[in-house]
């Protein structure tokens, strides 16, 4: 069994539900959201960048090689 994770709208919603109901497809609907570590950490990672806090891919690479 394969999971699918969708993001529709909510007039998408109502279309695909139904869609699944008349194959018969079992689905779940999960609302929330990301957990609270998860959000402190995208908060984390936006400051860093509006304070330049970065580097470019290739210097993580070629941190990332050194360090293995």
């Amino acid at each position: 069994m394969e999971t699918l994770i969708i993001h529709p709208t909510k007039d998408q919603e109502k279309v695909i539900i139904d869609f699944l109901e008349t194959l018969k497809v079992p689905y779940e609907k999960i609302q929330g959201t990301l957990p609270n570590h998860v959000l402190e950490g995208i908060d984390e990672g936006r400051q860093n960048v509006l304070n330049g806090q970065t580097i470019s891919f290739d210097e993580f690479k070629q941190r990332r090689s050194l360090s293995k």
